[in-house]
Parts: structure tokens; sequence; C-alpha cells
């Protein structure tokens, strides 16, 4: 999706003025998902942000908050996401660390796959304990398992059982909408799993909140088809929400200056 020269010229501008987005996915998930398609959505997005069409319908809709957005770099994490709560637990903090990548990292956007679900979901919170399923290597949150919620060295002692995303959801939500196709099922979810998808976005909720940062991160959860078909309608809908993600920020910072 996208131009490579588009990018390319966009590249050379100064990364001070990007606004960039992080966007992770999962691997296979057991036996009968081999293919996860978080990550083939993921690994196939542009590496910026396309203009919109001039003849779209979202363009006019979009035309106060495009104008001052800078160019929106979209920056995949570059391997699948292993499916263990171990992985995750070691991984997630190197996004919030300073620099990733090179990139200070404005904003993130966890993908998974929900099996059970036929319909495209952005997931407003995460939640901290009841993670009682093993994960792909059959391993437990020790978390759970060791009762550590009392232990103050426990990494997310004190935090708060749940945690919402600092975007404005529902705003974002009818931008991502009106971009997108009318036939699609988009919902707002309060139900992540408690699995390893609600466990990545606490993961990186609590991260940020630790840092005394805004929770500028969102989960967005797809079915579990990956056809080609879906992966790419999958992809689209990620790059209307990443746009959906700017134009609000934006939008934000101009009522905030007035």
């Amino acid at each position: 999706m996208g131009d490579a020269g588009l990018s390319q010229d966009m590249g050379s501008q100064s990364n001070k003025d990007e606004f960039t987005i992080l966007v992770t996915g999962f691997g296979p998930f057991r036996e009968q998902y081999p293919v996860n398609p978080s990550w083939e959505i993921a690994r196939g997005l542009p590496a910026y942000l396309p203009p919109l069409r001039a003849k779209d319908p979202a363009a006019r809709l979009s035309a106060d908050a495009t104008a001052d957005m800078p160019p929106v770099r979209i920056l995949v994490h570059p391997e699948a996401i292993r499916v263990t709560y171990k992985n995750v637990r070691g991984l997630v903090p190197s996004f919030w660390d300073g620099e990733y990548g090179g990139q200070r990292i404005d904003a993130c956007i966890h993908i998974g796959m929900a099996s059970a679900r036929p319909q495209y979901a952005l997931e407003r919170r995460a939640h901290r304990t009841g993670y009682f399923k093993p994960d792909i290597s059959g391993e437990f949150l020790e978390d759970e398992q060791q009762g550590r919620r009392d232990d103050e060295n426990w990494i997310w002692h004190g935090l708060p059982d749940e945690l919402e995303s600092a975007y404005d959801i529902p705003n974002v939500y009818l931008r991502w909408k009106e971009l997108s196709s009318p036939d699609m099922d988009l919902r707002i979810s309060d139900d992540p799993g408690r699995y390893l998808c609600d466990f990545i976005y606490y993961s990186s909720l609590a991260t940020l909140r630790k840092q005394h940062r805004p929770g500028k991160v969102c989960f967005f959860h797809v079915p579990a088809d990956a056809s080609d078909a879906a992966v790419e309608r999958g992809r689209e809908l990620a790059v209307n929400l990443i746009r959906s993600i700017a134009e609000s920020e934006i939008s934000e910072k101009k009522r905030a200056a007035k």
C-alpha cells in the first residue's frame, strides 16, 4: 500500500517533525493457526502513511486534521511476537525505553487475532490480572501461580487492575468508521480476552504509567481469517486506524492550544 517513491521522499524530511507509530503483530498460535493474520497485516504496512485520494469522500472529512499533519512514520517491529508471557514481558519495555530503532515512539498499535470473533475491534482497556491460560509453550504466568499481587517487588505492584488507552477512543473510532467501508463490522471492545493480547496491551500501558507518560497505545483485534483477501482488508483497516489516531491526536493538540 502506498507508493515507494512517496515513502522515500517523506523519509528524507526531518525526523523531529515526524509522528512515529510502532505496530506489532503476533506469531503462530497453536497448531490450528499456523499463520497469524495480525503479523501478516503488520508486516505489509507501508513505511509512511499514504495520502488520501482526492476523490475519496473521507478526504473531505479529514481535511482539517490532515492540513497540519506531519509525516506519519509506521515502524513495524521486525519480527512476529511469540505468544508467550515471558517473551512479551521481556520485550515490551524496550519499545518505550528512550528510542526504539533510533526513533522515539509517539504511539503504538498492538495487533492480535481473536479466533472467536468475526468483527474488527478497537480495545479500550487492558487488565492486570486474570491470566490463567497457558501460553503456546505450555507455561503459565507466574504472577497468577505464585500469588504475587501483594508482593512489593512484583512488576505491576500498585498499578490499577484496569488501564485504559490515553487515546480518545470514541473519537478515534468515529474517524475510523468514516474512513472505512460501511460494510466493515468495526466495534469498540472492553474485553481483550485476558490472554496474550490483553497481556501485551497492559504491559505497554503499565510501562508508560510507571514512566509517568500518557498511555498512547491501543489494541486492534482482527478475525482469524489469514487468507490474502482478509489480510489485505485488515491491512487497509490498520492504515485507516493509524490515520484516525494521528488525526485525533492533532485535533486534540489544536484544541489544547486554543
